[in-house]
């Protein structure tokens, strides 16, 4: 069993081919209209394309002016990519403890780690669960710190109610092929504020705007563009992503229930804010269990694992670079060594969901005796 399938049939077939038969196939008429529908889903006034969530946290920095000098306050347990941009703008990224319950930033260290050097906070929906925006965006506001959302796991996400990527100053989400909907690769940035629309727009294709027939180039931009042939695919997925988001919801209430009964497993854990759409469906195991020696024999009963995701200050680079040690964030370092992913994706039976809790009673009772 894989640990995800992404849920394709013919309609990305069918716009796919409208896209070679006009044989436009860079960023144009397509990814425009899939722009539009993102935009209209989460209710923003903009949204731009691009060729990944990476590239969208990226240009973000950019238009906010993020540069040598400047901390951003980054939560630890995430994709390296989350902080890997901070890098590559010369900034700090400042590494933020989580809470243990749903994987997202801790408000206590955040608020202790804002400094006159900090200049934005990028929160992440950590696997679909949103982070506690409404203290998270009180607390910029007090200090004028604009806030990027990492909502690379989160189309679809709420919070009270409303989108993730269209709460703080400024959203990106990944299409990657493990999210819930997927264009192979890419990426969305989206904001409200039409003078940081305006950058993106002017950053995201090299720095040019068209006078007649060719460009001026007024700033040197970058090429983070998003292909037709891509922005066909988006637009198919985006019709089924009501239903996608359902069937993942369903999926996950039916294995927390086949999970219950399992000693030593913590199933994902719903915020009081709810909105969780559960992109990936990730565990936590006790202290007394091998992680690592669950993930190996997950795998030899043809169950595909993996760990939940990186405590970046246990990361070689940024103990390097940033004197981190391990075990410093010490919530963060026990999700990193404690988590698994178990597999989730709209296409699987009730036959699936019974054998991954087979399998991990049997893992379990295999470390237990």
């Amino acid at each position: 069993m894989r640990l995800n399938v992404p849920f394709l049939d013919e309609r990305e077939l069918e716009e796919i081919a409208k896209v070679l038969a006009t044989g436009y196939l860079t960023q144009g008429p397509k990814t425009a209209e899939f722009e539009r529908l993102v935009a209209a889903y989460i209710g923003s006034r903009y949204a731009f394309a691009m060729s990944s969530c990476t590239t969208a946290l990226h240009l973000a920095l950019v238009v906010l002016d993020v540069g040598p000098g400047d901390e951003v306050l980054v939560p630890d347990f995430t994709f390296p990519a989350t902080a890997n941009v901070v890098v590559q703008q010369g900034a700090v990224p400042v590494l933020v403890d989580i809470d243990l319950d749903t994987f997202t930033i801790n408000l206590d260290d955040l608020r202790r780690k804002i400094t006159p050097r900090t200049r934005a906070i990028l929160p992440v929906h950590t696997f679909g669960c949103s982070a506690d925006m409404d203290p998270i965006m009180a607390l910029a506001a007090e200090h004028g710190i604009p806030v990027i959302e990492d909502a690379a796991c989160a189309i679809g996400t709420t919070y009270r109610g409303r989108f993730c990527g269209n709460i703080g100053t400024l959203g990106c989400f990944s299409f990657h092929p493990r999210k819930v909907i997927t264009t192979g690769e890419g990426g969305m940035i989206t904001t409200n504020d039409p003078r940081l629309a305006e950058r993106i727009q002017l950053l995201r294709s090299h720095g040019g705007v068209r006078t007649g027939f060719w460009f001026e180039y007024e700033a040197a931009g970058y090429n983070y563009r998003l292909s037709d042939v891509q922005g066909a695919i988006g637009i198919a997925q985006m019709a089924k992503l009501p239903i996608l988001l359902e069937r993942k919801r369903l999926l996950a209430a039916q294995l927390r229930a086949r999970l219950s009964d399992i000693s030593g497993i913590q199933s994902p854990v719903e915020p009081a804010w709810g909105g969780h759409i559960y992109q990936s469906f990730v565990i936590l195991v006790a202290e007394d269990l091998d992680r690592d020696r669950m993930i190996r024999d997950l795998r030899a009963l043809e169950i595909e694992t993996t760990l939940g995701t990186y405590a970046l200050h246990d990361q070689p680079f940024f103990q390097r670079e940033y004197d981190y040690i391990a075990g410093q964030l010490p919530v963060s370092h026990a999700a990193f060594k404690r988590t698994i992913t178990l597999p989730l994706y709209p296409q699987m039976s009730e036959a699936d969901l019974d054998l991954i809790a087979d399998g991990l009673r049997r893992v379990v009772a295999a470390q237990r005796g």
